[in-house]
């Protein structure tokens, strides 16, 4: 509920309330399906004061994938066995790493809908590449955790290096995160005999480890 109280402190709080509510209805309906009434109706406060604090819904937008999207990147690194994976070798973090977005289906198919829903949104709307900058610069500390990755195998040859890695980190990036999506929002062909979701994802991380692994 939309707190009273007044000061930096609350200000903040209130930001809060709204990123989550934002999140929870644009993940749950769509983000054109969601107005700033709505989110500010959701919360308890009026339309006007939201954009006291975002100015358009754009902007408001944007505020809640930044902040889901950082919450997304603080939950990955807490789940690593290590802070730089020490001790562990190339294709065992490799693994890690593909298995990663097999979780993110298991425990966070909000997110992969909601992530399927800003792209739309984004690219529907014409928003600004510069607004959206601080997103898309999430990706960048995901790069971060490959590169650790990457730089092994050069040492202990695990896991090819043939392969640029910058063209390695897109291919496996666009391949995991497009099925898990797919899955997430109900994009996928279902036999009439039912199919099991992550039985295919583990298969495809298992080609995938086959591909790259020496």
């Amino acid at each position: 509920m939309w707190s009273k109280a007044r000061g930096e402190e609350n200000t903040e709080t209130r930001r809060k309330e709204l990123l989550e509510k934002g999140y929870e209805l644009f993940s749950r309906k769509s983000i054109e399906a969601v107005s700033m009434r709505d989110v500010a109706s959701a919360v308890g406060c009026g339309s006007a004061s939201i954009y006291r604090y975002y100015g358009s819904k754009p902007e408001f937008v944007v505020a809640v994938a930044n902040w889901v999207g950082e919450q997304t990147i603080i939950a990955l690194q807490a789940s690593r066995p290590s802070r730089n994976f020490e001790g562990m070798s190339a294709v065992q973090i490799f693994d890690f790493y593909l298995e990663a977005y097999i979780e993110m289906y298991r425990k966070r198919r909000d997110m992969l809908r909601f992530n399927q829903f800003f792209n739309v949104y984004i690219q529907s709307e014409k928003i600004d590449p510069e607004v959206v900058k601080p997103y898309r610069g999430l990706i960048e500390r995901m790069k971060a955790g490959f590169h650790v990755m990457y730089t092994r195998a050069g040492q202990d040859h695990t896991v090819r290096t043939d392969e640029p890695e910058e063209e390695m980190f897109s291919t496996t990036l666009h391949l995991m995160l497009a099925a898990v999506t797919r899955y997430a929002v109900g994009l996928v062909y279902t036999p009439e005999s039912g199919f099991d979701a992550e039985k295919e994802l583990e298969k495809q991380k298992r080609a995938i480890m086959r591909e790259y692994s020496c």
